[in-house]
């Protein structure tokens, strides 16, 4: 008689562990890095990036490191906006705002970050406020 294989127990990332994936994900995003570029500079696969920024895997201290160097940051950053309320959530800290998935999703695609990054080399208040407008409009047209 052949006996079952026990189930794996699939492990709960640590919020810890979640926060330092959204920042590695921030971080990597801000300085239009791929998954696969920032693999390469610390010597793993992107696949193991994928892993660092969900959570499911965690980081090392030297791969940490390795990190900040490639993204050009102090090992600090990965660690901001923990509080123990975040602890306690197990969200990612760039979440806690609860936003609407749709701008989550709008904000990570490849257009919202181009339009993001556009937006916020308009120094002029005004300016910014009238293209806010003039998008809202737009959107107004459509419905």
């Amino acid at each position: 008689m052949l006996s079952a294989k026990p189930e794996k127990k699939k492990r709960k990332p640590d919020a810890v562990d979640v926060q330092v994936g959204c920042r590695i994900r921030q971080g990597r995003v801000r300085q239009n890095m791929s998954q696969a570029a920032l693999g390469k500079a610390i010597g793993v696969t992107f696949q193991q990036v994928q892993k660092y920024e969900n959570g499911s895997n965690r980081v090392g201290a030297s791969r940490l490191k390795q990190i900040s160097v490639a993204l050009d940051v102090q090992p600090g950053y990965f660690f901001e906006g923990i509080s123990d309320e975040f602890q306690a959530s197990g969200r990612c800290a760039a979440n806690q705002a609860d936003l609407p998935p749709e701008v989550i999703e709008f904000a990570a695609s490849e257009e919202g970050i181009e339009l993001i990054r556009a937006f916020s080399r308009v120094g002029d208040f005004g300016v910014r406020s009238r293209l806010v407008m003039l998008v809202k409009s737009l959107g107004q047209q459509g419905r």
